[in-house]
């Protein structure tokens, strides 16, 4: 993906939620991840949403790959 739009979310996740920067927006996002992966083995909605943010990640990260 787009070095800039990785930063540019960053820096509007840890906005939204309150938090210390950067640095610390990686790690909420990564216990969002952890969390949602965590739902989906209960919940069949979570797993759906799970498929389908990874399959969106996938998609981009070929196309804005160097």
């Amino acid at each position: 993906m787009a070095r800039k739009f990785v930063h540019d979310t960053l820096e509007e996740v840890a906005a939204a939620n309150g938090l210390r920067g950067k640095g610390e927006a990686v790690t909420f996002s990564t216990f969002v991840v952890m969390a949602l992966g965590q739902h989906a083995t209960i919940n069949p909605e979570a797993k759906r949403l799970l498929d389908i943010y990874r399959d969106a990640y996938m998609k981009d990260r070929d196309i804005y790959a160097p």
